[in-house]
């Protein structure tokens, strides 16, 4: 069954004032994430949730449904799983309601850079492992957890955690794997998003469900905009690839 996508993107940032509709390579920045959704054989329909105008009309000049979100779901401190079931439940209200085995997947519009098949791959393990959630992560790289550190106001230096400062691995290539999240995707079933796994405790992070399962980006491949820097890696990775198609 194909997914219903959701794509998140607010007005507000502090970061990079109006990124969502920033142009990025010749485009708002969240065209590019709608671009990506409509390009996914595993997506039916589409929707974008934002409090900012400019943001619903592009979506709607795109073919999703937008879904004008309210001011207390559009703050800082807001939470992606009540904005993503706002939408949800604001579609199922408007539309139809949704089959139990209808995968959801929840896309940032600040991510402009995602691999192609990133959004199919999430999606096939989703449905083929009947799991809960699937988030993509990439590899931390050299900023690996056990290269972490304390200092104190004296300058000190101490292991974040344990007695011995960088595990005692000074190479790269002998840290054991860790990933991160890379905001590229999370694709999840409607019982996880509305928190109805029994056994799963209460928590910002209860929306993931209990068998929570990950898919692996190379590193680089997801350009999520935080920063100004951001915005300029994701202008220069996608004008790049439009090079050499």
């Amino acid at each position: 069954m194909n997914a219903i996508a959701v794509i998140l993107g607010r007005a507000g940032s502090k970061g990079v004032p109006g990124k969502n509709i920033t142009p990025v390579a010749g485009k708002p920045c969240a065209r590019w994430t709608i671009e990506a959704a409509k390009s996914s054989a595993r997506v039916g329909t589409i929707i974008v949730s934002s409090d900012d105008p400019r943001l619903l009309d592009l979506g709607a000049s795109e073919g999703a449904v937008a879904v004008r979100r309210p001011p207390d779901l559009a703050t800082d401190a807001a939470r992606i799983d009540d904005a993503a079931r706002h939408a949800i439940e604001t579609f199922e209200a408007a539309e139809r309601p949704l089959s139990p085995a209808e995968p959801i997947v929840i896309l940032y519009a600040n991510v402009p850079v995602r691999p192609a098949d990133l959004i199919g791959r999430a999606v096939e393990l989703l449905t083929e492992s009947g799991c809960d959630s699937v988030q993509s992560y990439a590899a931390v790289g050299k900023f690996h957890p056990w290269w972490i550190a304390r200092i104190d106001p004296s300058g000190r230096v101490a292991p974040w955690e344990g007695d011995v400062l960088n595990h005692g691995v000074f190479r790269r290539q002998d840290l054991p794997p860790a990933f991160v999240p890379d905001g590229g995707v999370i694709a999840l079933t409607r019982r996880a998003l509305f928190c109805q796994i029994p056994g799963v405790a209460p928590g910002p992070h209860a929306f993931f469900g209990a068998d929570r399962r990950g898919v692996i980006n190379p590193e680089g491949a997801v350009v999520d905009i935080d920063s100004p820097a951001d915005l300029l890696a994701a202008d220069a990775v996608l004008r790049d690839r439009n090079a050499h198609r």
